[in-house]
């Protein structure tokens, strides 16, 4: 897993020399600059310059088409079927400019840079291609609010166009041909700021980043390009047909591009990362914007077709400004949706902390404090506690190997957990009892001197006097030894249990049921003998 980051920039260092040194993309680059300088050489010489236009476009759709075919048999799945449209586009691209062409050179030069019926027909069905291969894209592990936050974003950049468009097509002067002519156009803006907006928006965008953005770039070079030409002229400057011309150049270069990574980088397919937000509504409301400070800054008075602008551009600035507000109540439900799971999942987290720390100082078979906790609890008792009231008793059961070996480890389970609860009963509720392993249990006595303890102590083997169940109808009798300890002046953790234990033991050498002092502080216990009833 970690090889991968680390041969991500030598891969880089491969393709970025490839893309610069690719022979098909250097041709295509000459082709381009030789086209746009034989518009300006040619400035005046209108039929030469449109058949320039026309034949140059050919072999960039060729180079479109022929990279999109070898893109699609390396992809798969879903992206590989979006290639083969994007592939089929190029074809037809290829028939309709290269029809045009044909009627050019044999003299109807008239529609300047608009095509004929089979140029148009084959250049709207690969646009309608490309717009249902997009739409059939699949968007992965979306849910349907982030699916209609994405349409939002979508819907809202193609109103800009929109509105940007009936800015020019409400102000064109000639005949209804014209005013669809340019209406068409816009739908072509429309078309390519949609395909951005896919490519941009979609987490799992079928292209490298940087096969996008010369395809993303063509749309606003077209865009520019649409509405840098004069109204009503017969001829279109130089500049006008130059930029016009470069989208081509740049449509092919994208394909192209994914064709050179898709040698060296198969991650150049399938889901990317997406972010978690978008600018491009804002924007939409920019441009938009703007549009309309544009109308109100040329025009001191208003005629008939500035009215019809200005009002295009409040209706879509109210449209776009509906849906900015749409998709901000979407991010808020969103937003709250993840703030209620991040809430649960918090809960989860503190109660698996709980089950975890509970884990971690009980006993698993008694539910006691384990010794972990116990020498926790011993630590902060003795911090701060005057000498003389900290005391420690040490209880070890007597026979309890017997239990196991004649009554079976069921029986001595039993045992134990009863033992346990005895202790737990027989003690305050400040005090922990713990169990050490084994049979060996410890009681932590607060606020206790040496006599408190050693009647806690007593008070303890009169309860282990009742025979305890171990399964079934058999019962038996715990009988435990157990040593006292109290803290003295400087006392630490290790000393009180050593202390403890050496009184138990000696209550174990001593054989009795009486208490005996062993030093100052220690005191041992032996009770009757160990018996079973049953």
């Amino acid at each position: 897993m970690h090889s991968s980051s680390k041969s991500a920039e030598p891969r880089q260092e491969i393709i970025a020399p490839a893309i610069r040194h690719d022979p098909l993309l250097t041709a295509a680059g000459w082709w381009t600059i030789l086209a746009v300088l034989l518009f300006f050489l040619l400035a005046g010489h209108v039929d030469a310059q449109i058949r320039i236009y026309w034949a140059f476009q050919v072999p960039l759709d060729l180079l479109l088409a022929y990279s999109s075919w070898r893109v699609s048999r390396v992809a798969t799945g879903p992206i590989r079927r979006f290639w083969r449209v994007l592939t089929a586009c190029g074809i037809l691209f290829v028939i309709g400019d290269t029809t045009q062409t044909v009627t050019v050179l044999l003299g109807d030069t008239s529609g300047l840079t608009s095509g004929g019926t089979v140029q148009s027909t084959c250049f709207a069905v690969g646009l309608g291609m490309l717009i249902l291969a997009m739409l059939a894209h699949p968007h992965p592990h979306r849910s349907g609010r982030e699916r209609l936050a994405f349409w939002l974003d979508s819907a809202t950049v193609l109103v800009g166009g929109a509105v940007v468009t009936w800015c020019f097509a409400a102000n064109t002067e000639g005949s209804t041909g014209d005013l669809i002519a340019t209406l068409v156009a816009g739908a072509v803006v429309l078309t390519s700021a949609f395909a951005a907006v896919k490519m941009s928006l979609s987490g799992n965008a079928p292209m490298h980043k940087a096969a996008v953005f010369p395809m993303i770039l063509s749309a606003g070079v077209n865009s520019v390009g649409f509405f840098l030409a004069p109204d009503g002229a017969a001829a279109l400057p130089a500049y006008v047909l130059a930029v016009r011309f470069v989208p081509s150049l740049l449509i092919a270069t994208g394909p192209r591009v994914q064709d050179i990574i898709a040698r060296f980088d198969q991650s150049a397919f399938g889901s990317k990362r997406r972010k978690p937000y978008s600018l491009l509504p804002y924007g939409s409301i920019a441009v938009v914007f703007g549009a309309l400070v544009f109308i109100v800054a040329r025009s001191s008075t208003f005629d008939g077709s500035d009215e019809n602008q200005l009002w295009g551009v409040i209706a879509g600035l109210g449209v776009i400004i509906a849906l900015v507000a749409g998709r901000q109540l979407v991010a808020f439900h969103d937003n709250t949706r993840l703030i209620t799971e991040l809430d649960h999942t918090l809960a989860e987290l503190r109660e698996h902390e709980i089950r975890l720390r509970h884990q971690a100082n009980t006993d698993g078979l008694t539910g006691l404090a384990n010794r972990t906790h116990l020498n926790d609890e011993m630590a902060e008792a003795l911090a701060g506690a005057e000498p003389g009231t900290i005391s420690l008793l040490l209880i070890d059961l007597d026979g309890f190997k017997a239990v196991n070996d004649t009554l079976g480890h069921p029986a001595g389970d039993a045992l134990l957990i009863g033992v346990a609860r005895k202790l737990t009963e027989s003690v305050r509720a400040g005090d922990l009892v713990a169990r050490l392993g084994g049979d060996e249990f410890a009681v932590l006595l607060r606020d206790c001197d040496e006599n408190s303890a050693e009647h806690t102590a007593r008070r303890i083997l009169r309860a282990l006097e009742t025979p305890l169940p171990v399964g079934g109808d058999v019962r038996t009798t715990a009988n435990a030894s157990i040593g006292t300890a109290t803290a003295g002046p400087g006392t630490d953790i290790e000393s009180l249990l050593r202390d403890a234990d050496v009184a138990m033991y000696a209550a174990k050498r001593a054989g009795k049921g009486c208490w005996r002092s062993y030093t100052p502080g220690l005191a041992a216990v032996r009770p009757e003998a160990f018996d079973r009833a049953g």
